[in-house]
């Protein structure tokens, strides 16, 4: 039975990536925020420069209304691991399960903990224990990041387990399941990626207010910072993606043939295709732009590596090759835009001109998503390259689903669907509306007393145009 010409493995894979994609975006912001609300915060403490103050207040509303849409997202995505992929929790459970529990116990507990001291407690509680409260609320969404993505990775990378009669993985070396193979590269590289998420999005938010007032002291502190973060993180995150790279073609070698588009195996060199159109059923890439060799000096470092080509393995084991291939590529090219407009701020502030570039500004206002698209790109890249695995080499994604039928999900996707466009819409909307009034300095007094909406520091101003279960979805 279908639904829309459907089978119900693959409506449940588009209902979790569905929902994990809407997910994915609030702990990519919440987790860089976190930080930046502590830099700030500690700043304050440090020059008692009430810009700084001013700063926090602004942005930790809008990190409570992310953190919040993030939290109820993950914990509606968890659901699924009941309803449309019980197989794979029975199965994968006794290693899953406790990483996710970890998560709460650890992360959960010690961000709930402190959340409301960080957000509404600083008069309360004094400078330092409020201090101390902001930093464990940023440390809590790292150890968050930090399960999540072991958990990922091991599905990507299995170890440290050992597979039972009746198919169940039993953990027997919980230091080779959690710091598996590519947990170090993943875990890094999404944290790097979070970070120049919130750095995009707060230097578009600096940019825009800069365009209506090039005088907006807070507006230039913002759009300083995230130039600085764009300017340092980002090589740092084209160094590390190449590290990750070379990880996942000694781990997953069909995912890095499907990444690049090659079929045949090319054992004395490979050509970096940069467009082109991959064709599973015709086993070639259509159109291809080809640059000789460069592609196994970019995966091998040497110009006569060998790349093996999706033949290599039977076709009810390739992942499906025209998303990874175009994902990543999305990827890589907003990197890249990253790293241009990195090396423009440090030009525009050689010369004195960071905050008189008007175009520079235009620029960062209409990369101030690209970090959401590129981690959204990313994921795609990685999950959709492992298929047809859940856990990688071990147990099928088909093996994994529920016994439900097509119609049920189909249903259900429907539903989720029309009810995320319009409670998440209306909570993105509410984000972009706080973003689009500019800071003002407030007496201080006042300031703190306030409510969470009033302790933005914010009147109506200019106008303005971005892995897995569990309660963040790292």
């Amino acid at each position: 039975m279908t639904f829309l010409g459907l089978e119900a493995e693959m409506l449940a894979r588009i209902q979790f990536a569905f929902t994990v994609s809407f997910h994915f975006l609030f702990p990519a912001f919440s987790i860089g925020t976190a930080s930046y609300l502590a830099v700030l915060n500690a700043l304050w403490l440090w020059k008692r420069d009430e810009a700084y103050l001013k700063l926090f207040e602004y942005w930790k509303t809008i990190f409570a209304v992310t953190f919040a849409m993030g939290v109820v997202s993950g914990i509606v995505m968890s659901y699924q691991f009941g309803t449309n992929w019980s197989a794979f929790s029975d199965k994968a459970g006794p290693v899953i399960g406790p990483l996710m529990g970890y998560e709460v116990l650890t992360a959960f507990f010690l961000e709930a903990g402190f959340l409301g001291i960080a957000l509404f407690g600083r008069k309360r509680v004094g400078d330092t224990a409020h201090m101390v409260a902001v930093a464990m609320v940023a440390v809590g969404t790292l150890i968050s990041a930090t399960w999540i993505t072991s958990a990922n990775s091991w599905m990507h990378t299995p170890a440290g387990f050992s597979v039972d009669a009746n198919g169940i993985f039993v953990p027997e070396d919980w230091w080779r399941i959690i710091f598996n193979p590519s947990f170090p590269y993943r875990m890094t590289h999404t944290v790097l990626a979070a970070f120049l998420t919130t750095a995009f999005a707060v230097g578009a938010v600096g940019a825009w207010h800069l365009l209506k007032d090039r005088t907006n002291r807070q507006a230039r502190i913002m759009f300083s910072m995230a130039m600085w973060m764009a300017a340092i993180v980002t090589p740092v995150q084209i160094f590390v993606g190449d590290l990750h790279g070379l990880n996942t073609l000694e781990n997953q070698p069909a995912k890095i043939a499907a990444m690049e588009g090659h079929y045949e195996t090319h054992e004395e060199g490979a050509p970096l295709v940069l467009f082109g159109i991959p064709d599973d059923e015709a086993e070639t890439t259509r159109y291809a732009i080809e640059i000789p060799k460069l592609g196994s000096l970019i995966l091998t470092h040497s110009l006569d590596g060998e790349i093996k080509g999706l033949k290599e393995w039977p076709r009810d084991q390739r992942p499906p090759a025209l998303m990874p291939f175009m994902t990543f590529r999305i990827m890589v090219g907003l990197g890249f835009l990253m790293l241009g407009v990195g090396i423009w701020s440090l030009w525009a502030r050689w010369k004195g001109t960071l905050y008189d570039t008007p175009s520079l500004h235009r620029v960062a206002v209409a990369m101030g998503g690209s970090g959401f698209v590129a981690v959204l790109a990313g994921w795609y890249t990685t999950e959709v390259g492992r298929q047809p695995w859940t856990v990688y080499g071990h147990l099928r994604t088909a093996e994994s689903l529920s016994p439900v039928s097509a119609p049920a999900v189909g249903t259900s996707l429907l539903i989720f669907i029309a009810v995320y466009f319009v409670v998440f819409g209306v909570g993105v909307y509410y984000l972009l509306k706080l973003m689009r009034r500019p800071p003002t300095p407030l007496d201080t007094d006042q300031e703190l007393d306030a409510g969470p909406i009033r302790t933005a520091g914010i009147v109506p101003g200019a106008t303005q145009d971005h892995s897995l279960g569990g309660r963040h979805g790292h």
